[in-house]
């Protein structure tokens, strides 16, 4: 017999049941998206958030689009300071991407638990990624999101490694390095 509250839920108990879910949101879900952390800012003034809708156009010159949350403390700031740095997350930065998601508590502020290094375009980890430097060119609200534009400055590679992603509300790890 099992004990009271030992058993674990197969699925979340507050989830729309299958029959009632929105099609478009689950036909989104099946993509599988990059993982991305965009930053701007510098000292106390510093944001950021964890995108998973960034698109990188190759051109002269270089372009970038992402969708953001138009509440996030990050939209505000980047229209603010003009510029900004893209990340691409690995697998080891599950939990830093859960924490500048919102999704994992931030002892001492989403900056804390990690180095960085300052950039022109905002801080960076300094435990070696590869990203971008973004010029901010404008925005748009569409549907429930603010489209960031921007040109690309910059581009740093480091080793490759992994490349998380996220498909169906999980991360996943793509390539070899």
């Amino acid at each position: 017999m099992d004990e009271p509250g030992a058993q674990i839920h197969a699925e979340h108990p507050y989830a729309t049941p299958a029959g009632q879910r929105d099609p478009l949101r689950r036909f989104r879900g099946r993509l599988a998206v990059p993982v991305t952390l965009w930053t701007t800012g510098a000292g106390r003034g510093r944001a950021g958030l964890t995108v998973a809708s960034t698109l990188v156009v190759d051109g002269d010159p270089a372009r970038l689009v992402g969708m953001i949350d138009p509440d996030s403390d990050l939209a505000d700031a980047i229209e603010s300071t003009g510029r900004f740095a893209v990340q691409l997350l690995g697998d080891r930065h599950r939990v830093l991407a859960d924490r500048f998601g919102g999704l994992a508590p931030a002892p001492g502020g989403l900056f804390a638990q990690q180095d960085w290094t300052d950039t022109e375009w905002g801080p960076v980890l300094a435990a070696g990624t590869s990203w971008l430097g973004c010029r901010y060119d404008g925005a748009a609200e569409v549907g429930w999101s603010r489209r960031i534009d921007a040109t690309v400055r910059q581009v740093t590679l480091a080793a490759d490694e992994p490349t998380l992603v996220y498909r169906r509300g999980r991360y996943l790890t793509v390539g070899t390095p």
